[in-house]
């Protein structure tokens, strides 16, 4: 009975150790996932301005830039870049968004969104 009790000592607090060095892979799965889900958000915010710009810009020339940043979360508007471009009877607007890193070690990155849509006021002198 003795050395039963003793062999069952052995193994005390190996479950904690075994724990305890799992926390980390769990943590970087954790933020790993974290930053997975904001970089979709963020593709999404670039998508609705690259949207909203477009379709602004084509009723009311020159406010399609400012319409695009204000469409989006105003903590992403700092790095925010928006251009709107006209070929023909179209305008497109062209956004681009820094994904900020919340993984240590792993740099930024940026999405860029592209969105068409009709020229409702076309230049009638075109080229």
């Amino acid at each position: 009975m003795y050395r039963q009790r003793k062999e069952q000592g052995r193994d005390r607090g190996q479950a904690v150790l075994e724990y305890v060095g799992f926390i980390p892979i769990l943590l970087l799965v954790a933020v790993c996932g974290i930053q997975l889900g904001w970089a979709a958000y963020v593709v999404q915010q670039a998508q609705t301005a690259a949207r909203t710009a477009a379709r602004v810009e084509a009723r009311k020339p020159g406010e399609g830039a400012a319409a695009g940043k204000l469409a989006i979360r105003e903590s992403l508007r700092g790095g925010t870049q928006i251009s709107i471009a006209k070929p023909g009877d179209a305008v497109t607007a062209t956004v681009t968004i820094p994904i900020k890193s919340i993984v240590p070690g792993v740099g930024g990155t940026s999405v860029t969104r592209t969105a068409t849509m009709p020229n409702d006021d076309p230049d009638p002198k075109g080229p």
